[in-house]
């Protein structure tokens, strides 16, 4: 049975009802630009066939229903009037601060009965949370009868969601992506003017997504330090972001800076560089180019950034070795999580056996794989009810 359907077919069991409109909003892989997105930089995700799908019906009343199938069929409940202090789940605040977020937008959502499911691995860095977020936001619009709005639009929605109700101090990547994905194609994002440029991924090489098996303990404290040593290092080079820092200006400051805050602003310079040469490398299908582009990658997240772990360093020198491998890197916010691989297409079914055999030998950890398609990105249907 495909996702949609068993969310649908759950739906109408636990509802006993039919759903009016399913909502499907994919996760992403970032192919490169990590960390860059909250310094104005550039990045370059695409949106995965793996989604976040929500089957749902208005009902009568302010009462929003909602169940999970990833958390075990677990049940939440608001008004449609919620307030920020209300107290749920966690994979629920989402859903209610979608409700809360347009409401303070001059929105009056309805009453609602919801069911979530999908394919995202969750907790992995596939951004399972991102794409629930775009996901009610898109919901929330098509039970008020919201038109007209960019998927740009509702990306930073949801954006909003994560910082005004739920506290996280994310970029804009994540959801761009969800909201904006391209079929076929990776994406060139610009996360100060959020324009996206397209770019065809070729043919020869597919995208391999590795769970290293180490949890990523230490991600968020970790993530919010990064943070205010980028703002911190922009503020004594004069720019307002570190988009703006040239190699140059970090050298002529690096006693002001101090070795610390020259690491990190170098990482987003030469990041950013990377990332841009990425659009061409990709465009021309040199994939040689591309690969050595995700290694480079690595060793500036992992020497100047310093939020690699052991264990992911182990997986990437590992995968980076592997027959049909053009690169890896980590990807996602550091301190374990997943890698992200360049690899070739005929190659793909030996290159899992032969990367998850070594790994294992040596981390005693079993790593997952996800070879991931790029897809489109959010979308809703009207369901026929009869």
């Amino acid at each position: 049975m495909e996702h949609r359907d068993v969310v649908v077919d759950a739906f109408r069991r636990h509802y006993r009802c039919a759903p009016t409109i399913l909502v499907r909003a994919p996760g992403r892989a970032n192919l490169i630009g990590e960390h860059t997105d909250y310094n104005d930089g550039f990045v370059m995700p695409m949106a995965i066939h793996r989604a976040v799908l929500l089957a749902a019906a208005q009902q009568s009343g302010d009462q929003v229903q909602v169940c999970s199938l990833d958390y075990g069929s677990e049940v939440a409940e608001f008004s449609s009037q919620i307030d920020p202090d209300a107290e749920l789940p966690h994979w629920a605040r989402y859903v209610g601060g979608a409700w809360w977020l347009l409401r303070q937008r001059g929105v009056v959502p309805p009453g609602a009965k919801v069911m979530i499911g999908g394919d995202i691995p969750i907790g992995v860095g596939m951004s399972s949370s991102a794409a629930l977020g775009v996901a009610v936001i898109e919901l929330v619009l098509a039970l008020t009868e919201q038109s007209g709005l960019s998927q740009a639009d509702k990306a930073l929605l949801a954006v909003e969601l994560e910082h005004e109700f739920l506290g996280t101090p994310c970029g804009v990547m994540d959801q761009m992506a969800s909201a904006s994905g391209i079929a076929g194609h990776a994406m060139l994002l610009d996360c100060r003017s959020l324009e996206i440029t397209p770019v065809s991924m070729p043919d020869q090489a597919q995208v391999v997504i590795i769970n290293s098996g180490k949890s990523r303990a230490l991600a968020s404290s970790a993530y919010a330090e990064r943070r205010r040593q980028c703002e911190q290092a922009a503020a004594i080079l004069g720019v307002s972001a570190l988009r703006d820092a040239t190699l140059d200006m970090i050298e002529a400051a690096h006693e002001l800076l101090g070795p610390i805050l020259s690491q990190r602003a170098r990482h987003v310079v030469t990041e950013n560089n990377r990332t841009l040469q990425m659009h061409s490398a990709l465009a021309s299908a040199d994939l040689a180019m591309a690969g050595n582009l995700l290694n480079r990658s690595h060793t500036s997240l992992r020497d100047d950034y310093a939020v690699s772990v052991w264990e992911m360093d182990q997986l990437v020198q590992t995968t980076q070795q592997a027959d049909g491998c053009f690169g890896a890197r980590m990807m996602g916010g550091g301190f374990g999580g997943c890698a992200v691989s360049l690899v070739e297409a005929a190659a793909v079914d030996a290159f899992i056996e032969d990367v998850g055999a070594a790994y294992e030998q040596v981390t005693e950890l079993r790593a997952e794989f996800y070879v991931c398609a790029p897809g489109g990105g959010s979308h809703v249907q009207y369901l026929e009810t009869g």
